[in-house]
């Protein structure tokens, strides 16, 4: 079964002794974070998960994945897909997600 992280879950947990960007010079994921529900009292999180989306993800991926934290019901569209470019996409986003969680809280 395939377990879909949540961003927000991501965006709900808080790390002191991340330095935070300012947001002008924010990553995509970290834009998309801040600008979420939670993300906005969670700066220092939100630029915890930018920088392992930097280790795990190009930057188109990375564009792409943001995209979900506002309409998650892509991230569903492209893990149920046949398409072998969706489905190396979910690998990696799945991968991305162990590693923020781990490292992020």
């Amino acid at each position: 079964m395939f377990r879909l992280l949540s961003v927000t879950a991501l965006c709900a947990t808080t790390l002191s002794f991340v330095p935070v960007a300012p947001q002008a010079t924010a990553g995509t994921i970290e834009r998309a974070c801040r600008s979420s529900d939670r993300g906005a009292a969670q700066a220092s999180l939100c630029h915890c998960i930018q920088q392992v989306a930097e280790r795990r993800l190009t930057r188109s991926e990375q564009r792409t994945v943001s995209k979900w934290f506002s309409d998650p019901h892509r991230a569903q569209e492209v893990r149920q897909s046949a398409k072998s470019s969706d489905s190396r996409l979910w690998k990696k986003y799945q991968l991305f997600g162990t590693d923020a969680e781990r490292i992020c809280g």
